[in-house]
Order: C-alpha cells, then structure tokens, then sequence
C-alpha cells in the first residue's frame, strides 16, 4: 500500500513530478504539496472534460456499524453543501453547467465524476471542490436518501441467487464480511446520521487520501496551476487512516465448507466455490497469472468448457478472479444440467485437479488469453470519460504503474507462473462451496451424498 505522509516540510515546494517518466505520454501526474496527488490524461478527440475525484474510503474501510454508509456517502456527495446549500440549487447549477454525473463505492474505493464542456473545466473543478470539501448532510436530504439508498439493496434482493451470494459471503470472509459488502446493511442505512457521514468526512475525505484526475480535451500545462489555484488550501490530514485504523487481514479458510440454500424461484441449480486468492500488497506476480488463467478457461475450446459445456454436464461454467489489495477472490460458477447435477460437479473438480498438468492448455490458448485482455484493455480505453474509472479503480486496489503496466506484464505470464498460482491458491487449499436449488430439489439423496444439505 502506498503509505500517505503529510508534506507540510516541503510547502516550499508548489508542485511535484512523480514517476512520470513511467507514464503513458498522453498521462501528466503531479501532487500538490497537501498531498492531493493530480493526473491528467489529454484527449482531444472530443471537446468535453471528464473530472473524477478518488477516495482511499469504500467497504474494506467499515465496520459492522459502519456497513453500506461509504455508498451511502457517496449518494449525499451530490446534495446541498456550503456553497450550493439546496438540492434545488444544486440541480439548477448542474443544468447551468451540462454537467452528466454519478459515482460509485466498491470494497477499496469510492469515485465521483462529472463530464461537461471543456470550456466549463473551471466552473467544474469548482462544483467538485464545493462537494468534495464542503457537505452539508442536512438531515431532510439523509432521511430522503436513505430509502433511496436502501432501494439499491432491495432491487439486488429481487434475484433469486442473491441469498446464495449472501451466505457464501458470510462464510467466504468470517469476521471481515462487512469488508467486502459494499451495498451494505439495512439497518445500518436506514438509521444513518448526520453525525455518522461526519466521522467517515474526518477519517478518510483529506487531500492526502484522494486523487484528481482530469480527462478529455485538455492541456495539463493549463490544468495543474488551475487545480493549485482552487484546491490548493485543502487542508490535509496530519495522520494515516491506514495506519490510525488499519484494515484487519483476512482470516485463512480451514478445510472445507459446504452449504446448501433454498429459493422457490431459483429455475435451476447453481455453485459457487470459492478460494482466497492473491492480493496486490503481496504477490503481483501471481494476479496477472490468474487473470490470464481465467480468460484460458473461458475459451470456448477450453478442456473445462468442452468437458462441461460441449458434453451437455452444465448450462455455464465460469472461472474468475477480482484483483484487490486486500485478498482477492477465485470464484468459479457452475450452473449444472439438472439433471446432471453430480456428473458435472465430479467433472468440475476433476478439471481442477488437471489444471497443473502441462497438457491442460495449449501454447496457442495461453497466447489468446493474453490477445483478449489487451483487447479487453483496449476497449476500455475507447471513450476517455469511462476510462478514467479504471484508472482510478487500480489507483485506489493497487497503483497507476500497475495499470499503465498492464497488458506487458500479461505478456510475461509463462506456464511456471499459472502452475505455481493454482498450486499455492486452488489445489488442495480451504474453500467455501455453496449449492442453490429450488426447493422441490432440497431432499434429493444425490445432493446429501456429495455434502450438500440445509443448515439445521
């Protein structure tokens, strides 16, 4: 983790470079001596600037206390603050503006954004001071936006295998739930306070735990001296959150969990299984193998899929891995043929078991998963106003290098790495499996012989 230091011994100093000689040459970063570190990627396809504001805040940050009031934050970001003191007002100067916005809270980040005109880029960095630095919570506005808030929960309720998803979560990460639950509790959200979006505002909303990047059809020569000017005087933290309230490391998982669920609209069955996987503060190395890995087992001429798919075992398989900082998850989802439920989980396994052997993929399947995630890499670099959000996604779970670095470490991934990523994360390692089926399914004897059974 990059540790945040307050840079009051060097005010004398106006603006820093930081490794720019590794960025692409279309990237600018600078960081102002109150520690708000600056990026700004010119695009000049098109005359309109994307401007996003980071948090180092999001779900690995809560507690039980605290669980869903990161996003609940990030929804009061855009109400009424010192300079804007009314929703009315505020919408008024959003139309004024043509401002398209929104946010979004994930485990390890929080970002806002807005895109408008170029020629409103100083107006726009205003409007994101005053919000960034300035809210008010007023209690009306919490008590409007908490149902709001909460609604988002209630509409991820509505599918079926959320109950599924929820239980695993539970047993996947034990005592850190909470901090990998970004959507949160409803209790926690509907009672929120005002004095609770001010606790989370004095530990984490500082320059020196937040990025700015500007994005689109501008000159960072312009930009630097005009993000000084207006967020110069932001007063940075004289402390690490990090280090002042530090995120407790996951507890390993121990042998082997099973558990079955029930919902009378699950249509047909579905797996999740489960491992903790690499994370970004300890092994890099081994989070490029498994996204190479995965996009190997999705090939359609994969071993898994033609074992599993072709033979008619199971509707879907999917092997993924979500790369963050603190313990990444595999999960792999296996929605079998009803009818087949044990044949395709044996065959499942099986697979896993192979993937180590050096005949399980061949050369030219390593060099297409390699193919696809530079392409993926590239269309997510299609429009400058979404790409900024990736960005700042591995700003916030790892670094921009890591990113910027990207598809040319993929390139290195070699055979020796994907072996020893499954060996040390998959293979004969703890995990969590959860199994959902309709509930005129629950007492079929197959599902109790291969340990699948309702919590008594």
């Amino acid at each position: 983790m990059k540790k945040i230091y307050v840079l009051l011994f060097i005010s004398a100093i106006a603006l820093q470079s930081f490794a720019q000689d590794k960025l692409p040459s279309n990237f600018f970063f600078k960081e102002l001596p109150n520690g708000l570190q600056m990026l700004v990627i010119e695009d000049n396809t098109v005359p309109l600037a994307t401007i996003e504001m980071v948090v180092k805040n999001g779900a690995y940050t809560e507690d039980s206390a605290f669980n869903g009031l990161s996003h609940l934050y990030e929804h009061m970001f855009f109400k009424a603050n010192k300079d804007i003191p009314s929703q009315e007002e505020f919408l008024k100067r959003i139309n004024e503006l043509g401002i398209s916005f929104n946010g979004t809270t994930s485990n390890e980040r929080v970002n806002y954004y807005i895109t408008l005109s170029n020629g409103k880029l100083t107006e726009g960095l205003e409007f994101m001071n005053s919000a960034i630095r300035y809210p008010m919570f007023l209690e009306q506005e919490m008590k409007n936006e908490n149902p709001v808030v909460d609604g988002e929960f209630q509409r991820a309720e509505s599918n079926p295998y959320y109950f599924l998803f929820e239980e695993f979560s539970r047993k996947f990460w034990g005592a850190n739930y909470y901090r990998k639950n970004p959507i949160g509790l409803h209790d926690v959200i509907l009672t929120a306070t005002t004095e609770k979006m001010r606790t989370i505002q004095q530990k984490y909303y500082y320059p020196n735990n937040s990025m700015l990047v500007v994005a689109g059809d501008v000159d960072h020569n312009a930009v630097f001296p005009l993000i000084e000017k207006i967020y110069g005087d932001w007063v940075p933290a004289d402390f690490d959150p990090f280090v002042k309230w530090p995120i407790p490391e996951v507890k390993p998982l121990t042998g082997i969990t099973k558990f079955m669920a029930t919902n009378a609209n699950a249509q047909v069955p579905l797996f999740i299984i489960g491992f903790h996987g690499p994370d970004t503060r300890n092994d890099i190395k081994a989070t490029y193998a498994a996204d190479v890995f995965s996009y190997i087992l999705q090939q359609a001429n994969s071993q898994l899929q033609r074992d599993l798919i072709e033979s008619g075992l199971a509707f879907q398989v999917n092997v993924s891995y979500q790369t963050e900082k603190y313990t990444g998850p595999i999960q792999i989802i296996l929605v079998p043929n009803p009818m087949k439920i044990q044949e395709a989980y044996d065959k499942l396994w099986e697979n896993v078991l192979n993937w180590t052997k050096p005949d399980y993929y061949t050369d030219e399947q390593l060099e297409t998963a390699k193919n696809l995630l530079a392409i993926d890499d590239a269309y997510g670099k299609e429009s400058t106003s979404e790409f900024v959000h990736l960005v700042t996604y591995w700003w916030a779970s790892a670094t921009i290098d890591y990113y910027t670095n990207y598809v040319a470490n993929l390139q290195k991934v070699t055979r020796q790495d994907i072996t020893n990523y499954v060996n040390k994360y998959i293979v004969d390692k703890p995990y969590v499996a959860g199994l959902m089926v309709n509930p005129s399914m629950k007492d079929m004897p197959v599902l109790k012989e291969m340990g699948f059974e309702i919590a008594k």
